[in-house]
């Protein structure tokens, strides 16, 4: 069984690294690979933070070999990887620790650690210890975004407690509860939002109307985010206190 799990885990990690040098150039723009840490979050969850460093190691260098990338692709992928899958075993299985994991590895550690990289390695001038971090923590809340809604439908759905089973991984009881179902609701803005800044690009469609549709849709997914949250848990209360009444009477 043991063999089984550790040719499982080699097959799905080699997946795992061709399909991030493929997808990697998707939606990339300098300083920033948000499909990049989609692939860090899912491997961290699936596999645990020493195969997604290796992960984000090789696909960095893959990227660095074949697609002439700086060595951004290295600091700006391997710290999240590995602590996105630290901060999940440590929350004991809460995808948004795995998100936010990523979010601190490579929108602040990795960002702060890129600008010696590309200034005294790679002769870039011009840069401070914080000209990437903006970016850094852009790409990593659209890629971070996506992951965690594929990663959520996994989970509510039992497949992905089966995944880790079957790698041999820690598997967690993780449903969705009130909190995680309104952040669902607001990184779905945040996808909506990607798709119409790329289609207005594409097509270039240079109306103004274009943006205010795109920060609209944001904002309105947002705010239902929050509603959602607000109104269930104010119906949970009062649910609560109508069973602790019936109970009393």
């Amino acid at each position: 069984m043991k063999t089984k799990n550790k040719l499982l885990r080699m097959v799905i990690l080699s997946v795992l690294i061709a399909l991030g040098v493929v997808i990697s150039p998707i939606l990339r723009f300098e300083g920033m690979c948000p499909m990049a840490h989609f692939i860090n979050i899912v491997c961290a969850v699936l596999l645990g933070p020493f195969e997604s460093l290796l992960c984000a190691i090789l696909i960095g260098i893959i990227r660095m070999i074949f697609m002439g990338i700086p060595p951004i692709a290295l600091t700006g992928a391997i710290f999240g990887a590995f602590l996105s899958g630290v901060f999940y075993k440590a929350s004991k299985g809460k995808l948004l620790f795995a998100v936010l994991g990523e979010i601190i590895g490579t929108g602040i550690i990795g960002a702060i650690a890129s600008y010696p990289v590309m200034t005294f390695l790679w002769g870039k001038e011009g840069l401070s210890w914080l000209f990437y971090v903006p970016s850094f923590i852009c790409g990593t809340l659209i890629g971070g975004s996506i992951a965690f809604v594929f990663l959520r439908k996994l989970s509510n759905s039992g497949l992905l407690s089966q995944f880790q089973n079957s790698l041999g991984s820690m598997s967690y009881n993780d449903k969705s509860g009130l909190l995680e179902n309104a952040v669902t609701i607001g990184t779905l803005g945040v996808i909506a939002f990607i798709v119409i800044k790329v289609l207005t690009g594409l097509f270039e469609m240079t109306d103004p109307l274009w943006n205010y549709l795109s920060f609209g849709v944001l904002g309105a997914f947002l705010l239902a985010g929050v509603v959602y949250y607000f109104v269930k848990k104010l119906n949970d209360r009062r649910d609560k206190n109508n069973i602790r009444n019936q109970h009393n009477t």
